[in-house]
């Protein structure tokens, strides 16, 4: 699927020469992508400097089978079960201006098509457990989640950690806390996502349309304490109640700007109060495969919310968009 231009109605199926692969590099049959807030930025050109702009294929989150590998890979074979590598320049170590200029879906061509070229060390090998509709939400939404879970603050048994709605990375972070042993106060919209969000594992639920105090009421039930942990998705909108509701020294890890990019925020209490607001912008190979090894070994099945096929990508990014989604907005590709 081709964006030819900014704007959702530039979208259109087009018919490409088959790629194929180089010495180092893998031809990978796709059966399956994923949807993220951020698809929906780059669909209205909102994605910064690197956005490719004109003739670009959608989506960063894809799965499949290897179709062919390059004269001179060794370690893939024909047949595999593959996920890409949201970052394909970030192997390892922390993030640096080089190693996340390139962006699947963003900066290059993403995983919206059929077949698509990656380097050999550019894709991870697919849970056992797990079908490619499940494995293509991992690149994005899980490897954010995981890395505020593990990396922005080494949760554990004895720690709260706070989630903001039922979107992908939200919902990753509840089952990557509960794994870790955490309790997990949960924030919705409505009765219905918050028994949703009950069902994977939260302890405490808060409907923040009818208590538009929540951080206070997140306070409230950590014995006036107050959460270790915020997985701030919202921006603007929820980080103040963020702020409220995080313990002396907590940490807050900002991931999203779903509700909005700029806010005036108070520093002083911040700095009062020893926050620790760490970025999170998915993570390397390295911590893709960590994460991996964790959701095999606790059997994490990603929460799908709908499966469009890719001729309705338009309706699936309308739908993301709509914000009524528990779970993961997926695309089969055939």
């Amino acid at each position: 699927m081709v964006m030819s231009a900014v704007g959702a109605g530039n979208l259109a199926l087009c018919d490409l020469p088959e790629p194929a692969p180089g010495p180092d590099e893998v031809l990978v049959r796709l059966r399956a992508a994923a949807l993220n807030f951020r698809d929906l930025l780059v669909l209205e050109g909102k994605y910064g400097s690197l956005q490719k702009r004109e003739d670009l294929i959608l989506l960063s989150d894809g799965a499949g089978e290897v179709a062919a590998v390059g004269s001179d890979v060794t370690e893939w074979k024909i047949g595999d079960r593959v996920v890409g590598c949201f970052f394909p320049d970030w192997k390892e170590g922390p993030a640096n201006q080089v190693n996340t200029r390139r962006t699947l879906g963003g900066s290059v061509n993403g995983v919206a098509a059929d077949y698509r070229v990656f380097g050999r060390n550019d894709i991870l090998p697919v849970p056992a457990a797990l079908s490619f509709i499940e494995a293509a939400t991992l690149p994005c939404a899980a490897l954010t989640a995981w890395n505020c879970i593990h990396t922005a603050y080494q949760t554990g048994a004895e720690d709260t950690v706070l989630t903001q709605g039922t979107g992908g990375v939200s919902l990753f972070g509840v089952q990557f806390a509960v794994a870790a042993g955490a309790t997990v106060l949960g924030t919705s919209s409505s009765e219905e996502k918050l028994l949703r969000l009950r069902s994977f594992g939260a302890t405490h639920l808060i409907d923040y349309r009818s208590d538009s105090e929540w951080g206070k009421t997140a306070r409230k039930l950590t014995n006036g304490r107050g959460v270790d942990l915020v997985v701030e998705v919202g921006g603007a909108g929820t980080i103040k109640q963020s702020i409220r509701a995080v313990r002396m020294g907590g940490t807050i890890a900002l991931v999203g700007v779903v509700t909005g990019a700029a806010q005036e925020v108070n520093l002083p209490l911040i700095a009062m109060n020893s926050l620790r607001v760490i970025g999170v912008a998915v993570g390397s190979r390295a911590q893709f495969a960590e994460m991996l090894r964790t959701i095999e070994h606790h059997n994490i099945k990603p929460i799908i919310d709908r499966v469009f096929p890719l001729t309705e990508l338009g309706k699936a990014l309308a739908w993301l968009k709509s914000g009524k989604h528990v779970g993961k907005v997926c695309v089969e590709i055939a």
